[in-house]
């Protein structure tokens, strides 16, 4: 059964009640000389160290720790050569990769802040970077309309999952393991089976491009947003649309579920940042703070605190209740 949600892109009553459980808790101007285009949050295993890497227009990737309610710049990695596109951390908290327009993945040790390997996808193919739940590989999409798998030890490409479709811009791994989503240009979204390489589902819910994608953390959701103004949530098994929801005043650029699977988080070019709650589909808080549109939004490893940047170059962390 398909659930339309409409929501003004101000908050409601309901909104405005329960905002006082959702503060912004740190802001940091200027963090890059150009736009923030992405942001990832990862904890070591190692030692529990939380760290922030994001990727600028400005060819930087820089690599944040946050501890004391703060943050402080740790590295600023250099070795790209036009704008970075996506990055993320590997699920132990060591390794980090980014991806730019000069179509080149790079993987950097997190410790020390060296570059460990740089890998070259080819001309324009190598867009939103995400890390298999193991860590031992890295997708990307294509202009071709394939997902190619690169290894971490290898770094090289080790297959490719072909969509016949047009430009993909979003990649995500279910926590499971068990399947990959991909975004493309035209709207057009597709689950792989991971195991065997086939494609299980094609879906057609959006008409524009597909910025971002996210699974729940049980693996039965996947969350969608889009240059058309709307969110859609998908049932995975039965490939089935469950809700679309409005409220963001233009483009979504940006979707993450909550690691305890109650909340999920939006960002747009409408410059807000929304939180909403998984099981009302309903939008419970909207933040304001930045100047500009919103590229990225993640959560930390708790769910207790997102992370929102964008084209203002200011990184502002939200606190979230427990």
């Amino acid at each position: 059964m398909q659930v339309e949600v409409n929501l003004s892109g101000y908050p409601s009553t309901r909104t405005k009640n329960m905002s006082t459980q959702y503060s912004i808790l740190f802001k940091q101007e200027h963090a890059h000389d150009d736009a923030i285009w992405t942001a990832a949050w990862g904890k070591s295993e190692a030692d529990g160290t939380e760290t922030i890497i994001t990727g600028s227009l400005d060819d930087m990737v820089k690599v944040w720790k946050w501890s004391d309610e703060k943050l402080e710049l740790q590295w600023s990695l250099e070795g790209h050569q036009l704008g970075v596109v996506s990055v993320d951390i590997s699920h132990n908290g060591a390794i980090a990769a980014s991806s730019s327009l000069d179509a080149h993945i790079r993987l950097w040790d997190l410790e020390s802040g060296k570059q460990i390997k740089s890998m070259d996808a080819g001309p324009v193919d190598a867009w939103t970077v995400a890390f298999s739940p193991d860590s031992k590989y890295i997708a990307t999409g294509s202009h071709l309309g394939k997902v190619n798998i690169f290894g971490v030890e290898s770094g090289k490409k080790e297959y490719s999952l072909d969509t016949r479709g047009k430009f993909i811009l979003s990649i995500a791994y279910s926590p499971d393991g068990k399947y990959l989503a991909s975004g493309a240009i035209d709207g057009i979204i597709n689950i792989f089976d991971i195991a065997t390489g086939k494609l299980l589902h094609t879906l057609e819910g959006h008409a524009m491009p597909i910025r971002s994608l996210t699974f729940s953390p049980d693996s039965q959701l996947l969350v969608t947003a889009s240059d058309d103004g709307y969110i859609k949530i998908y049932d995975v098994q039965h490939a089935n649309l469950a809700a679309t929801l409005s409220g963001h005043g233009s483009w979504v650029l940006n979707v993450a579920f909550s690691p305890d699977d109650s909340h999920f988080v939006s960002s747009s070019s409408d410059k807000s940042v929304k939180v909403w709650d998984a099981s009302s589909r309903a939008c419970i808080n909207t933040f304001f703070d930045h100047q500009d549109q919103v590229w990225s939004v993640k959560y930390n490893s708790t769910g207790s605190k997102i992370i929102s940047a964008g084209d203002d170059r200011a990184i502002h962390i939200y606190d979230c209740p427990m």
